[in-house]
C-alpha cells in the first residue's frame, strides 16, 4: 500500500494546500520537490539573440513561468511593454495569470479552451499583420514553432530562461510509492538522477501527454494520465489510484 508520494513541483502557496486532505484521508506522506530548476537569462544574454521586444505586437505564452520571465526580461531591459501588446496563451489559467502584470482585457488576451494552441489559431489567422514572439527555454524544440508555421503563423522564439536538473542528494532516500510528473523535462531530470531506476510496483502519474510519452519512451509504465474524463488533475488521479489500490 502506498505510503509516500512525490510531487515534482513546488509546494502550493498558502497555509493549506489540496494535498493536505489527501494525506489525512489516505494516511500518506506527500513531499514536493521540482526535479527541474529554472534560471532566468540575463539581459546581456537576451540581447545576444538580437531580438527587440518592441519589434513584436504579440507574445505567445505556454506557461505561467514563461509569463514571469517575459515581464522580468522587459523590466531588466527597461522596456515598457505597450498596452497594445497581445497575449496568446495556451490555457485560460495562463491568461488569467497575466492579471499579475497587466490589466485584464479580453481584446488583448487569447487562450485555448482545451490547453492547446490549436484553439487560438483562428484568432491568429484573423490578424495577418501580427508579429509573434514566443517565450521559450534554452533547450526548446521546434515542435510548436513548426506547428504554427504549418498553420501559416510565423513565430520567433525568444529564449528567456534555462533549465537545470536538480541533483537529488545521495544521502536522501528516494523511496516513493507514487511519483507525479508534470513535464517531459521533469521526466528527463528524473532519468538523469536515476538512470537505472526499477519501477516495480511504483505508480507513475502524469499531467499531460508529453510527460507520459517521455516515460513510455524510457521504457516505463504510466499508471494514470490527467486530464482525463472524470480525472481533471494529478490530485484526482492520485486519489483514484489510492482508492483503488
Amino acid at each position: 500500500m502506498a505510503k509516500k508520494i512525490l510531487i515534482t513541483q513546488v509546494r502550493p502557496a498558502g497555509e493549506h494546500n489540496p494535498y493536505d486532505l489527501l494525506e489525512h484521508h489516505h494516511d500518506v506522506r506527500v513531499d514536493f520537490q521540482p526535479l527541474v530548476e529554472l534560471e532566468g537569462l540575463s539581459a546581456r544574454e537576451f540581447r545576444a539573440q538580437h531580438l527587440n521586444i518592441l519589434d513584436f505586437t504579440a507574445v505567445i505564452l505556454n506557461s505561467k513561468i514563461s509569463a514571469d520571465h517575459f515581464f522580468r526580461m522587459a523590466q531588466d531591459l527597461h522596456v515598457a511593454v505597450p498596452e497594445t501588446m497581445h497575449y496568446y496563451c495556451i490555457s485560460e489559467a495562463v491568461g488569467n495569470y497575466l492579471q499579475k502584470y497587466i490589466e485584464f482585457r479580453k481584446r488583448r488576451i487569447f487562450f485555448g479552451e482545451h490547453n492547446s494552441f490549436d484553439d487560438i489559431i483562428p484568432a491568429m489567422n484573423r490578424r495577418p499583420q501580427e508579429k509573434y514572439m514566443m517565450v521559450v527555454g534554452e533547450n526548446y524544440t521546434d515542435d510548436l514553432i513548426n506547428m504554427f508555421a504549418s498553420r501559416k503563423v510565423i513565430v520567433t522564439p525568444a529564449v528567456m530562461f534555462r533549465q537545470k536538473t536538480y541533483a537529488w542528494p545521495k544521502e536522501k532516500p528516494f523511496d516513493y510509492d507514487v511519483i507525479a510528473f508534470f513535464t517531459a523535462s521533469g521526466v528527463h531530470a528524473f532519468l538523469e538522477n536515476f538512470p537505472d531506476f526499477e519501477q516495480g510496483d511504483k505508480a507513475f502519474i502524469c499531467f499531460g501527454a508529453p510527460a507520459a510519452q517521455a516515460l513510455t519512451d524510457a521504457g516505463y509504465s504510466v499508471t494514470r494520465t490527467a486530464p482525463a474524463p472524470g480525472c481533471p488533475s494529478v490530485l484526482s488521479a492520485i486519489e483514484q489510484y489510492l482508492s483503488e489500490a
